[in-house]
């Protein structure tokens, strides 16, 4: 059975938005306008590209709509547009180069092992805590660490680590190997670990 056959109140408005009744489509869409903007602007980081993109999203949502077959739930193939449009519309700005956060990544000695150990973090996995933070200047640090990765790393930490997405998904959906992904998230995760030292917990003593 398909999604839409799962919620026929949706199914009806599908069918009436597809045939240009806006109110149909407001309806529609109003009740998930907080999850897409979400997702487009953890992408983005800049509201207002993301208002713009969260407009382009709605309008290929609108035109596509007719073709939505119902296999999957509105909800999930209207986000991925949105995905698309905002990873879209970050390639169209000027690409940050790779090397930019070098000096975030960790430093070794000759021995092998880390300079300053006593200042190494753990990274949380869960990293969705980060977005939850309720003070502004908190949530102003992680944005501004966010938009200090380069477009392809940010792209893959939010995918990965704030929507959940596993990286074979990843993989497929940006068109890269699984390796790569793994890379780029793992470089991420260190950039930002060194950037907000406040939100990942200091690595146990090896005493304890």
């Amino acid at each position: 059975m398909s999604e839409a056959a799962r919620n026929p109140g949706e199914a009806d408005l599908i069918r009436s938005a597809s045939t240009g009744d806006p109110e149909a489509f407001e309806a529609l869409v109003r009740p998930h306008l907080g999850m897409l903007f979400r997702v487009i602007d953890r992408i983005l980081g800049n509201e207002a590209e993301s208002q713009d993109a969260l407009q382009d999203a709605l309008l290929t949502i609108h035109r596509e709509l007719p073709g939505f077959q119902g296999a999957s739930k509105f909800s999930t193939w209207a986000y991925r547009i949105c995905v698309n449009q905002a990873l879209m519309a970050r390639r169209k700005r000027v690409r940050r180069r790779e090397d930019a956060i070098e000096d975030l990544m960790p430093r070794f000695g000759d021995e092998g092992h880390h300079k300053e150990v006593d200042t190494v973090l753990d990274w949380s996995e869960d990293a969705e805590a980060l977005m939850k933070v309720e003070e502004e200047e908190l949530k102003a640090k992680v944005r501004a660490g966010l938009d200090r990765l380069s477009d392809d790393q940010r792209a893959v930490f939010v995918l990965r680590d704030l929507e959940g997405w596993d990286t074979d998904e990843i993989s497929r959906h940006l068109g890269i190997t699984r390796e790569l992904v793994r890379q780029r998230v793992h470089r991420a995760r260190l950039a930002l670990r060194a950037l907000l030292p406040e939100f990942a917990p200091r690595r146990l003593a090896e005493s304890r």
